[in-house]
């Protein structure tokens, strides 16, 4: 018997884009630049012998100029013209980084304004801890944020909005959207095969796996699809075996976890499915691993954790051998950092971005018992930084947050 989720009209009305599904002008190519954006302009000034820094060799110079935050670029286009090359074009400066191995984790952030039902991407920088913009996401008016997911290929640098949903008329869309740092633009990707809203998304050895989600008459979906990012086309995979929609999705050991969550009231137990993309097959979940999954997920050094939002929001991790959760050393999570929440992580670090978008920066640190008889020799403890957010930021509600590398 199919389970029918709430209607995303009691979600607020959100406008973005235009209704074509058609990139904006402020996306294309203009047809005339400004002079000093060209890059043969800066080659005829390096042999006139106008130097990056006076003093410095233009190789040094360009490391130390390409390690300058996005939000000040504004104000160094304006000290030269050289300088108005370098900082004047986003897809040159970050070609650069890229030629030169440059290679910085930032925190995209997919908000909407509380108030206005603006959708908007806001982006952290993680070295500097500096926030700028990218370009507005080009989609239909009237979505709900949270029936999109988005995805990302951290160190190439790109990520995939996918779905959605139309909000007045619950209609489920197959969108794909992509992002890259390199361009800093969007680009209208082949749609999905199947049209789908809360819906499981992740990336498994560079392949984008969806799966289940709400259809157009708002049943749930057992369909899954996988998109190779590099051909650009979407193909079939094994249907799930069950009717649901995901709360939450994680890709551990090489296979995609999914489940439906906790919903008040707790009537139903959740369900939950793993996917192996290798024998291209669905089972159930564990018991344990599906009735403690309790919140948003990361995976670090193989390891599953979930940031609770029923155990006093405290940090929780996943024991495979005996299918049982159990919780990370240290104090909740910070005052600052209200539900609802995005979560996702680098290296051994969580970063949790909350109401206003203060983020919450989680360090993970492996205690070692030292007893190497036990099946298990060490346990996880967790210190928290709080960075909070500029003012005008602090209006912003978190749909989503990905990891990319620039």
């Amino acid at each position: 018997m199919q389970r029918v989720r709430v209607s995303s009209h009691q979600a607020p009305v959100h406008k973005l884009g235009d209704t074509q599904m058609t990139l904006s002008p402020k996306f294309r190519v203009a047809t005339k630049q400004s002079a000093l954006l060209d890059p043969s302009l800066d080659n005829e000034l390096c042999l006139r012998g106008e130097s990056l820094i006076p003093g410095l060799p233009d190789d040094v110079a360009l490391h130390c100029l390409l390690r300058v935050p996005v939000d000040n670029h504004k104000a160094c286009r304006a000290v030269c013209k050289r300088w108005h090359s370098l900082f004047g074009s986003k897809e040159r400066f970050f070609t650069c980084r890229n030629e030169l191995g440059f290679s910085d984790p930032w925190l995209f952030v997919f908000a909407f304004h509380k108030c206005t039902g603006k959708i908007q991407w806001q982006v952290l920088d993680l070295t500097h801890f500096a926030w700028h913009t990218i370009p507005t996401m080009p989609c239909k008016d009237k979505v709900c944020p949270h029936g999109f997911r988005c995805v990302s290929i951290p160190w190439k640098g790109v990520l995939f909005v996918c779905g959605g949903v139309v909000s007045d008329v619950d209609c489920p869309l197959n969108l794909v959207l992509k992002y890259e740092v390199r361009k800093n633009r969007w680009t209208v990707m082949k749609k999905m095969i199947t049209a789908r809203s809360f819906f499981a998304s992740g990336v498994i050895d560079g392949m984008i796996y969806v799966a289940g989600g709400n259809s157009a008459d708002l049943f749930e979906l057992n369909s899954a699809e996988v998109l190779d990012p590099i051909q650009g086309s979407w193909r079939p995979v094994a249907s799930m075996g069950t009717n649901m929609a995901s709360y939450d999705t994680a890709v551990l050991n090489g296979k995609l976890l999914v489940t439906e969550g906790w919903f008040w009231p707790f009537y139903v137990v959740p369900r939950g499915q793993v996917y192996d993309p290798d024998t291209d097959h669905w089972e159930n979940m564990a018991i344990g691993l599906r009735e403690g999954w309790t919140g948003s997920s990361v995976v670090i050094d193989g390891h599953l954790f979930v940031v609770s939002e029923h155990e006093r929001t405290k940090l929780k991790v996943y024991d495979t051998k005996s299918d049982s959760w159990e919780f990370v050393e240290g104090p909740a999570l910070p005052e600052q950092i209200c539900k609802p929440f995005s979560v996702n992580c680098c290296d051994s670090r969580i970063f949790i971005v909350g109401r206003d978008l203060h983020v919450a920066v989680g360090f993970i640190f492996r205690k070692y018992t030292g007893n190497t008889s036990a099946e298990k020799n060490y346990s996880f403890s967790v210190r928290w930084k709080v960075v909070e957010a500029p003012q005008h930021l602090t209006d912003l509600t978190p749909s989503s947050a990905q990891i990319l590398f620039a």
